[in-house]
């Protein structure tokens, strides 16, 4: 039975580097390691060129080269002989492969040593498994493939929430049910800020909710930026994502306003996903896991398909919001202190809208701004329940954006008071409107 490319694509991972062997014109060899092979179609794979002189000036002499693949998995290696058909420095399959050498030579602090010059398309003519003798069997992962039913149950799910938490529950849900990862964050894109910030989290010991990547860091940032997935399939050859992020600092309010990018310990596989609908992003999924190659084609898919339900739900759950118009009233009375008497203390910092309830920071940016909104309405109307509307409307002049996130916003509002354990919640009442609920006499200062 021939081999295609197909059946090569544990080698495609970048787990293993590659090999290319080329002779000058007077039939001088070099032998050169590659850092990435992609396959093109069945009959055609593309060389990254980043600083390799000699074996350019060797494939424009004389274009008869060989190619050793390494499956990651198995250790299996692959004799390819291909001929070069052209050079590309631009286009889809030229800006895929610049996007994923920038994104892992990033984590090592190399992404402008290596920079993609250009990429070199070759023709497969042939396919040879090199003899070993060592037989290998085993499944790649152990791993079951994708179930259809599974992933359909799990589409439907999300399609079914009506709310943001429950999208991106059933989100993260969906992909520890169907594909079996255990680690997983979901970040909103802020454009007011130009940073993605965490809403959801599954399988960490700290959560992370609030900390921010920047629109353009890491994998995180390259498929925010460029609506691509993106992938690292053996970490141990890059710096983990976190440690460029910074440690949390919430003990004071003069501390710097960080919060934890949550970790896993010895990971060996991320995956970021775009969270786009009808060419918006929305977010970014971002997977990892502690196995060398534990995103397979068909798992990539997969999160494609859910990322994607997650984003129109949460798009729809935003317009629907915003078109409710929920019964108006008399003004709800304002929440008694509690029997102690006990005040609480909130300050809020217009520089950033970072918002500190009783010294331990909460939040910043539009979810800080929603807080301190709230809280003056609290004490200058004696109410205690707010519209979504009327918030978007307070804030939409200075932030047009807050039209298309409020919902998110608010989510991650109420969670990082929950998970701080704070003397404040808000509490969703019905939709469109939610509840201020505190332990005690507020104080507020808009410092």
């Amino acid at each position: 039975m021939s081999l295609r490319l197909s059946d090569l694509s544990a080698c495609f991972e970048g787990v293993i580097p590659s090999i290319i062997a080329t002779a000058a014109a007077d039939g001088t060899p070099n032998i050169s390691y590659l850092s990435h092979v992609v396959r093109v179609d069945e009959d055609h794979v593309a060389l990254s060129n980043q600083f390799f002189a000699k074996t350019a000036a060797n494939v424009r002499a004389n274009p008869q080269v060989a190619l050793i693949l390494v499956d990651g998995f198995t250790g299996d290696q692959f004799l390819l002989d291909i001929g070069f058909v052209r050079s590309v420095d631009a286009g889809q399959l030229f800006d895929k492969i610049a996007l994923q050498l920038k994104a892992s030579s990033a984590q090592v602090g190399m992404s402008e040593v290596m920079r993609l010059r250009s990429a070199d398309i070759f023709r497969v003519r042939r396919i040879e498994k090199v003899p070993s003798p060592v037989e290998t069997t085993r499944s790649p992962t152990g791993r079951d493939s994708v179930s259809l039913p599974a992933l359909s149950d799990a589409i439907r799910a999300i399609e079914r929430q009506g709310e943001a938490d429950e999208i991106i529950d059933s989100l993260l849900a969906g992909i520890q049910r169907v594909l079996g990862y255990r680690n997983a964050v979901v970040l909103i894109h802020d454009s007011h800020r130009g940073c993605l910030i965490t809403t959801g989290s599954l399988g960490y010991d700290r959560s992370g909710l609030g900390s921010e990547i920047a629109g353009s860091e890491g994998l995180i940032g390259a498929a925010a930026t460029s609506g691509q997935t993106i992938k690292v399939s053996d970490m141990s050859r890059v710096r983990r994502l976190g440690e460029a992020i910074g440690m949390e600092a919430e003990a004071s309010e003069n501390a710097t306003r960080i919060v934890a990018f949550p970790q896993l310990p010895m990971v060996m596989s991320q995956i970021a996903v775009p969270m786009s609908a009808r060419g918006t992003m929305t977010g970014v999924l971002f997977v990892e896991s502690a196995e060398r190659l534990a995103f397979r084609e068909e798992d990539e898919a997969a999160l494609e398909i859910l990322a994607g339900q997650a984003a129109s739900a949460l798009r729809a759950s935003e317009r629907e919001a915003a078109s409710a118009e929920p019964t108006q009233g008399a003004p709800a009375l304002a929440s008694e202190p509690a029997a102690s008497g006990r005040d609480i203390r909130v300050v809020h910092h217009r520089v950033d809208d970072s918002v500190f309830v009783d010294g331990t920071y909460i939040v910043k940016g539009i979810a800080g701004t929603l807080l301190r909104l709230m809280l003056e309405w609290h004490l200058s109307d004696g109410r205690n329940e707010f519209t979504n509307r009327e918030m978007r409307l307070a804030v939409g002049g200075r932030m047009p954006e807050i039209k298309d996130n409020l919902e998110t916003r608010l989510l991650l509002l109420r969670r990082r008071l929950e998970e701080k354990q704070a003397p404040i919640r808000i509490v969703r009442v019905g939709r469109g409107r939610v509840r201020l609920e505190a332990e005690g006499a507020l104080r507020f200062d808009g410092a």
